[in-house]
């Protein structure tokens, strides 16, 4: 009897292409759309024409399709947590959160529920069976990989999880969903938050949460005041325009301290860093044991190369990882990864950076 599997349908090209691979591979395919914002969101994999796109899909496959209603999760798992993190002056990863607690979470509860045996997603990842386990690798196409922010699945995870997308490049997707004739082959990128429109996440801050707007000093590295903020949300670690400090040199947002409600500049050095402090950490294999020494490359944003680096366990699910090389702009609250090869071992979130 073929193996059924829940495919989350996003609307997009790439979750179309994912459940034509399955379809090819011989799986028993169901369809699911997570509607997790209200259907007038006009940017998102929940809007109306993503939902109807996902339907025509389903249809052109001839698979069923669900929509199923995440609206007050995703609300309080993901929304409420990013908000919170700009208000305590951090650079929230939303979407790190909705792996884990939505794509991932809710999304295959429902499916077991549904006798699944197994949950897909459009991501470009590659899940292999190793001696130890399972490995969460690299997407082929490393231009468009996505398991930087996918560190928080273990070996529980990636014994139902199929990533069919993972082997391919991006326009071998679309070439799949155009073979098929499939009305998003050729759908755009989103290159947004899905809960952020025109990713003015500032605009977003000022209509949801009014007391981000509380206006403090902005100071230099000695501690000097220099100027006037008008929040710290609305600042990022290494900004370097629209300060509205007048330098001779160029200055840039170096820490942003919640406590005394202050943004801190600096020169370009002070923004650089070898060593940062990393918490809530989750490691794909087994957990190592407090003091070990991982050698391998990390990232410490979505759009880098992983650069070499070691990570150090600590108590508590800390970890202190250090670069070989000066890098730019780490941010609490943003994600750092581990990588050996093309392997992820593990990641968690930035809460510190010493500075030199």
């Amino acid at each position: 009897m073929p193996k059924t599997v829940v495919v989350g349908l996003s609307g997009g090209v790439d979750s179309s292409a994912a459940a034509v691979l399955l379809q090819q591979q011989g799986y028993d395919v169901i369809g699911v759309t997570m509607r997790h914002l209200p259907a007038e969101t006009t940017n998102s994999c929940c809007s109306l024409e993503a939902i109807v796109d996902a339907r025509r899909v389903a249809k052109k496959l001839g698979i069923p399709h669900y929509l199923v209603d995440v609206e007050q999760p995703f609300f309080e798992k993901v929304i409420q947590p990013f908000e919170e993190g700009y208000l305590a002056g951090t650079t929230p990863n939303p979407c790190a959160l909705c792996n884990r607690n939505i794509k991932f979470g809710a999304m295959w509860d429902w499916s077991k529920s549904r006798g699944a045996d197994y949950l897909a997603t459009g991501h470009y990842v590659r899940v292999r069976e190793a001696e130890a386990g399972y490995q969460l690798l690299r997407g082929r196409d490393h231009a468009k990989d996505q398991s930087y922010l996918m560190y928080t699945l273990n070996q529980a995870d990636l014994e139902h999880l199929v990533f069919p997308v993972g082997e391919y490049s991006k326009q071998e997707a679309r070439a799949i969903a155009e073979d098929y004739g499939l009305v998003t082959a050729h759908k755009p990128d989103s290159q947004e938050l899905c809960f952020v429109p025109k990713n003015d996440y500032q605009g977003y801050l000022k209509a949801h949460r009014p007391e981000a707007l509380k206006t403090g000093e902005i100071v230099d590295t000695a501690g000097r005041v220099v100027g006037q903020h008008e929040g710290i949300a609305f600042y990022t670690i290494g900004q370097r325009r629209g300060i509205g400090v007048a330098f001779a040199e160029p200055h840039y947002v170096v820490a942003l301290d919640a406590q005394q409600n202050r943004v801190v500049v600096g020169l370009r050095e002070d923004v650089e860093t070898l060593r940062i402090v990393v918490e809530d950490t989750r490691y794909v294999g087994e957990t190592p044991d407090v003091a070990t020494v991982l050698q391998g490359a990390a990232k410490i944003r979505y759009n880098m190369d992983p650069r070499e680096a070691s990570w150090e366990i600590g108590p508590d699910a800390q970890a202190n990882l250090a670069f070989d090389e000066p890098q730019w702009a780490s941010s609490p609250g943003q994600v750092a990864a581990l990588y050996r090869g093309e392997v992820l071992l593990g990641g968690g979130k930035i809460i510190r950076t010493p500075h030199h």
